[in-house]
């Protein structure tokens, strides 16, 4: 019993110390937002010597943080921006949008932050965001109609890089994306983990607006296994070197 007890104090003393530490904010560990006082710090870890590139990956900054960031005097000729895992949501993505803060940025990554249809609607309205050349938006909630938005905005005409994977995207939002005049520069194309079918891959591997497609991923894809080696010998993408169906 004395045993017992000694294992139980020292199990209710842990307890104790790790509790606090778990309510204090996020700690990489829990899905908490980091605490307002500490986001000056953050943002300025984050930034480069000379402003021009900022990584805020799994920060957790959330809506307050963005509005920081967009006024932060250091960072307002940014090119490169990282802020995968924020919980911007829509408002952190038009506080992104509307700031001139934010009007050189050429490569935006915006991986995993609750963005939907709403949010793109505000990205390509921005009068910012025209030279983009890299654009990862890899698990959001786009959807077909995000997609189609955002591939049918002159501001794609510039980008290389383009990442949509998990988005619940169908074979509208692919079709789209194939027929789309503005994508011509385009060399890497991210679809992994939607629900495109072989007549979505098919309008994409035989586009005429993807000249110089050179990596298209489309694993787990919603083709059916049987017509995945058919669709791999149907590619009229001059300069395509991947193409992964699985």
């Amino acid at each position: 019993m004395m045993k017992f007890c000694k294992h139980f104090g020292l199990l209710v003393l842990l307890l104790g110390l790790l509790l606090p530490a778990c309510r204090s904010g996020y700690d990489g560990t829990t899905g908490a937002s980091t605490k307002a006082q500490d986001l000056p710090k953050i943002i300025a870890k984050g930034t480069s010597e000379d402003g021009l590139s900022v990584s805020l990956q799994n920060k957790r900054i959330g809506v307050k943080g963005m509005r920081l960031l967009a006024k932060t005097e250091k960072v307002k000729n940014v090119r490169s921006l990282a802020l995968k895992t924020n919980r911007l949501g829509d408002d952190g993505v038009a506080i992104l949008s509307e700031s001139p803060t934010f009007q050189h940025v050429d490569k935006l990554f915006l991986w995993d932050n609750k963005v939907t249809a709403d949010g793109i609607k505000s990205l390509i309205g921005s009068a910012h965001f025209n030279n983009l050349t890299e654009l990862n938006l890899m698990k959001n909630q786009l959807g077909d109609e995000g997609v189609i938005l955002l591939v049918q905005s002159e501001k794609m005409a510039q980008v290389t890089l383009l990442d949509l994977g998990a988005n619940e995207v169908g074979d509208e939002g692919a079709i789209a994306i194939a027929n789309s005049p503005h994508l011509g520069n385009l060399k890497r194309l991210d679809l992994f983990r939607n629900q495109i079918t072989s007549k979505g891959i098919e309008a994409l591997i035989r586009s005429k607006h993807l000249p110089n497609l050179e990596y298209l991923d489309l694993t787990a894809s919603a083709v059916e296994p049987e017509q995945i080696p058919f669709l791999e010998k149907m590619s009229d993408l001059p300069n395509l070197k991947v193409l992964i169906i699985q």
